[in-house]
């Protein structure tokens, strides 16, 4: 492990404390690439423009010809926390600007796989929908795509993922309409939106078209009943909302924007400016009490306290919770709980996502054991791993392969597929597969050079730089190891292999306040603007195991005693040592104080 402090652009961190930012806060904001206080406005008005996003405005046009002609308007969602907080904020959204009939369908991760197939597309085809939506998946559903279109549905694809390539080639679905900043030609400057930013994007794009077209001039004549009626069971059944549609004032969006936050720190894209603007207005209104009351019942169900939301809760508490229905469950559990705006129903789901959770981690841990225990079989003992991890295991659960994954991804500092057997009926022999990339791999890039040089061994594949996903014939799991060690052999070297954690340097004794703690807890951070982490060398007074398996020590910082915890470790530390760590705020007998949560050690 090599601990390096970032650089800190002395003229930024200068110009951002003369706009009135705090020293430390300056320093830490510098440090990640902000240059002017101008870049810490996090008001409304500095999004992005629509207009901006390529398809946008063909969006909003195709939208409100369909509810003006009171066409069905079914969304097909994702099974994770984007995909959930996406069809949430369209049907909401929808519902809003006075969309007539609006349902949502989930496919479901072991019978359906993921994206818009053919038979999700025959499913809409028969619910009476006239125009599909897809959030958070689409880009990718050639076929799924075309089948829609044959079977008579306009098809509007929101998505943020990559695109499809044949041949080397990038290829887009034939769809109505698609919304996708990944998509050739688009000039839309945050390319890491998440899916559920790029259907808030065309609601506010559809919203300025029913202004254009003259529809809010009244108030409207009806509220319309509330959203997330009772959920049939199953994990692809056609859910429908219907309201009434009137001319109306015009609504206000932002109510939508915790649920917008919410997806886009759980999906892990990168927090550049845009993003962190969308992060930073759900969190206002959530901390105010202005947020849905499924995902207060969920503050609630994890134990933590919505009136100083953080981006923490959102990453740890609240996003594993959806998260844990789409992968053990049925993803309408989630969906709904974002929907319903009856308290008592909230409360319910809320219960039951935390249950399911709990019982994820106890899956994920033996799991994880297990894998970890096969991943270092591949390398002896005092070697070096190999340039990438292939971990297989009948008994696995496809659920949570890509949690363990990223759990190996952290151990060993490679890049990391895990393989479960397909529970889908006709598919036995099908691995699921989930991968985790370290900086420097593009994941995505590497299964399609895979694919490539081993043709028919990879039968789908998607995904992203640092997380991807495949299937593949278990008599065909060697070779996928193979291959994807001889594409890391060839673009990692020793430099990318040997694992760096960058800090913000050591911490100054007088910033060892609980007030700057808060301080810093309320900010916007997450991945590509990451949370503050200080090191420097200090004294190890005192040390002890807590529980078995965290190491709670007594350390001397710049002179001053202060208390450390390091969850999850149990080796002892030598009397000096240099170490990395976020800071927090602890409570002991009624007083608050600063202590130090360890990341990692050196020398």
């Amino acid at each position: 492990m090599n601990i390096i402090p970032r650089q800190t652009p002395p003229r930024a961190a200068w110009a951002l404390e003369q706009g009135g930012v705090h020293p430390l806060l300056a320093q830490l904001f510098a440090a990640r690439g902000v240059a002017s206080h101008d870049e810490l406005d996090d008001s409304l008005a500095r999004l992005l423009p629509p207009a901006s996003m390529l398809g946008a405005q063909q969006a909003a046009v195709l939208l409100a010809d369909a509810m003006a002609a009171s066409k069905h308007l079914c969304v097909v969602a994702d099974y994770d926390c984007d995909g959930a907080t996406a069809c949430a904020v369209a049907l909401r959204g929808l519902r809003l600007l006075g969309a007539t009939q609006v349902s949502y369908i989930v496919p479901d991760r072991v019978v359906d796989g993921y994206g818009l197939t053919a038979p999700i597309a025959q499913r809409v085809k028969d619910s009476g929908a006239d125009l599909l939506i897809t959030v958070d998946n689409g880009i990718a559903s050639l076929e799924g795509v075309a089948c829609a279109k044959r079977l008579g549905l306009q098809v509007l694809v929101t998505d943020h993922h990559l695109c499809a390539s044949v041949n080397g080639q990038t290829v887009l679905p034939e769809a109505d309409v698609i919304v996708n900043p990944n998509q050739p030609g688009c000039a839309f400057e945050s390319k890491s939106i998440a899916g559920v930013g790029v259907m808030f994007y065309v609601l506010l794009a559809l919203r300025a078209e029913l202004r254009a077209r003259g529809a809010f001039d009244t108030p409207p004549s009806a509220d319309g009943p509330p959203l997330g009626a009772s959920a049939p069971s199953g994990g692809s059944a056609v859910h429908t909302v219907t309201s009434v549609g009137a001319t109306m004032r015009q609504p206000k969006l932002d109510a939508l924007l915790p649920l917008v936050a919410l997806g886009t720190v759980a999906d892990v894209v990168k927090l550049d400016a845009n993003n962190r603007r969308l992060v930073a207005q759900g969190l206002k209104r959530i901390r105010s009490g202005a947020l849905p009351i499924g995902l207060a019942r969920l503050f609630v169900a994890a134990g933590r306290n919505a009136s100083i939301a953080t981006t923490f809760d959102f990453g740890f508490a609240l996003g594993p919770r959806i998260n844990a229905a789409g992968r053990l469950a049925d993803m309408t559990l989630g969906i709904e709980c974002l929907l319903t705006d009856d308290a008592a129903r909230a409360d319910e789901l809320a219960k039951t996502l935390d249950g399911i959770n709990r019982e994820r981690r106890v899956i994920e841990s033996d799991m994880r054991e297990q894998a970890l225990d096969i991943a270092e079989s591949l390398f002896e003992e005092g070697q070096d791993a190999p340039p990438a991890i292939c971990v297989f295991d009948p008994d696995f659960h496809e659920g949570v392969v890509g949690i363990v994954a990223s759990r190996i991804k952290d151990k060993l500092h490679r890049p990391s597929f895990v393989f479960a057997p397909s529970a889908a009926p006709g598919r036995e022999h099908e691995l699921k597969g989930s991968g985790r990339s370290i900086p420097g791999f593009h994941l995505r890039d590497a299964l399609d050079l895979v694919a490539k040089r081993h043709p028919g061994v990879l039968l789908r594949f998607g995904g992203h730089a640092m997380a991807a996903g495949c299937t593949i014939a278990e008599e065909h799991f060697d070779t996928f190891e193979a291959g994807l060690n001889q594409v890391a052999q060839e673009w990692l070297d020793a430099a990318t292999l040997t694992r760096r954690l960058e800090t913000d340097g050591p911490l100054k004794p007088e910033y060892r306040r609980v007030e700057l703690v808060d301080a810093l807890h309320k900010e916007v951070w997450g991945q590509g603007f990451p949370a503050p982490t200080f090191s420097e060398e200090v004294d190890v007074i005192s040390q002890r195991l807590v529980g078995e398996k965290h190491l709670a020590l007594r350390l001397k910082h710049q002179g001053q005693p202060v208390d450390a915890i390091w969850f999850g470790h149990t080796e002892p530390l030598s009397a000096r040592v240099v170490l990395a760590f976020r800071l927090d705020a602890d409570e002991w007998q009624g007083q608050r104080r600063v202590r130090f949560l360890i990341e990692a050690a050196q020398g």
